[in-house]
């Protein structure tokens, strides 16, 4: 396991009771270097939506947990926020959530000489993703998918 799959396993055992506690569920939890730093960000969710409250007494109690249990060798920063708008469907359960949502959907490579195709998110399994798009229904091996996000229309 990489030191950053490691680390952010770690960190949502420590966030789960503070989720819980604070009435939000744990959306993702990464752990990635950008530049010369390291960033822990924690996203949380709930129903109606998280404020700027819910991410502040998460982020207080999960930096004191960290500081408590002391794991993480390097230097980093922690972030707490919402998923967002444009939110990333990369788990199982993200995908769960968003059957029937139009979603945005990139390819390492071209198919059709396209990268990207937005449609209706209709199934999935353990392989290959199904959107119905204007035109048909397209299947897409997993593998080959980049990066799937909820469409915002504005």
């Amino acid at each position: 396991m990489s030191k950053g799959k490691a680390v952010e396993n770690r960190t949502e055992e420590l966030l789960a009771p503070i989720a819980e506690e604070n009435g939000v569920e744990i959306y993702d939890v990464e752990y990635l270097k950008e530049g010369s730093d390291w960033y822990l960000r924690a996203y949380i969710d709930k129903p109606e939506g998280v404020n700027i409250q819910d991410c502040e007494n998460v982020s207080r109690a999960l930096s004191d947990k960290l500081d408590e249990v002391d794991f993480i060798d390097d230097a980093y920063i922690l972030e707490v926020s919402s998923p967002g708008l444009g939110r990333t469907l990369k788990k199982d359960k993200h995908l769960e959530k968003s059957l029937g949502e139009e979603v945005e959907l990139r390819l390492y490579k071209p198919r059709d000489k396209q990268k990207e195709f937005t449609g209706i998110l209709k199934s999935f399994d353990a392989d290959s993703v199904i959107i119905e798009t204007e035109e048909e229904e397209k299947v897409f091996a997993r593998s080959e998918i980049a990066l799937i996000r909820l469409a915002f229309d504005f």
